[in-house]
């Protein structure tokens, strides 16, 4: 039986669909990952394997075949882990596979089965309601982020266990809850800067996408009063080189 899981991965600031299939042949016992997988998610079939055991499930001793969705678009990132677990799960016949189609998932797995946070918990959430899907279940220690999103149910795990349990039926999971943080101080923003449209385009990408940046150019052409303005600090690493 083929099981068909929804998830996504990050591209720039959206988070693009994925559907992770998985399919059990009798053959001799291996795991495949194909669909233009980077190495964190290849390498995610040994942490599902011990989490699922971690758990007291049982990794099916047959050849696992688990097929990333579309094939042309490269996946990355370490949130590929509990839909694969879900979906190995399902087409083993442990959780029902009736459960996954209205639901998507997205999450690191630790060696015993807890769940570790994934950065874009609300661009994951955002595509699953585009989706029109009901829920989606995000690692407790970033699923805050997205709590705030209506029109889907964000759900909040810390371990493989507890998502087995509410595709069974036995014990829901329960909502995320928003934190309630300090609002930014707003003294001062990008629209102090005039023009430089692209400078300040690549400011929010890459506050928004916690990536490194790095400015070059001679002294005085604003370098440093693109950071003094107020702009989201970038949580990667920044060089400003002057030349």
């Amino acid at each position: 039986m083929v099981a068909c899981v929804h998830t996504g991965t990050l591209a720039g600031i959206e988070s693009v669909h994925v559907a992770v299939e998985a399919d059990l042949v009798r053959r001799l016992p291996r795991v495949a990952v194909v669909g233009l997988a980077a190495d964190a998610v290849r390498e995610s079939t040994e942490r599902v394997r011990s989490a699922i055991v971690s758990s007291g499930l049982e990794f099916p001793k047959l050849r696992v075949t688990i097929n990333l969705a579309p094939a042309d678009l490269r996946k990355t990132g370490t949130g590929f882990d509990l839909p694969i677990a879900v979906a190995v799960l399902a087409a083993s016949g442990q959780v029902p596979a009736d459960s996954l189609s209205r639901m998507s998932c997205v999450g690191e797995l630790s060696l015993d089965g807890r769940l570790r946070g994934v950065p874009g918990a609300l661009p994951h959430a955002i595509l699953a309601r585009r989706l029109e899907l009901q829920e989606i279940i995000l690692p407790e220690s970033c699923a805050a982020e997205a709590a705030p999103l209506t029109g889907i149910e964000v759900l909040s795990a810390s371990s493989l266990l507890q998502v087995v349990e509410h595709l069974r039926g036995a014990r829901a999971l329960p909502r995320a809850v928003a934190t309630n943080e300090a609002p930014l101080s707003r003294a001062a923003d990008l629209s102090e800067v005039r023009g430089q449209t692209m400078a300040k385009r690549a400011l929010e990408v890459a506050a928004a996408g916690g990536h490194s940046l790095l400015m070059v150019g001679p002294p005085g052409v604003g370098k440093t009063m693109y950071l003094c303005r107020g702009a989201p600090p970038v949580p990667a690493s920044l060089d400003v080189e002057g030349r």
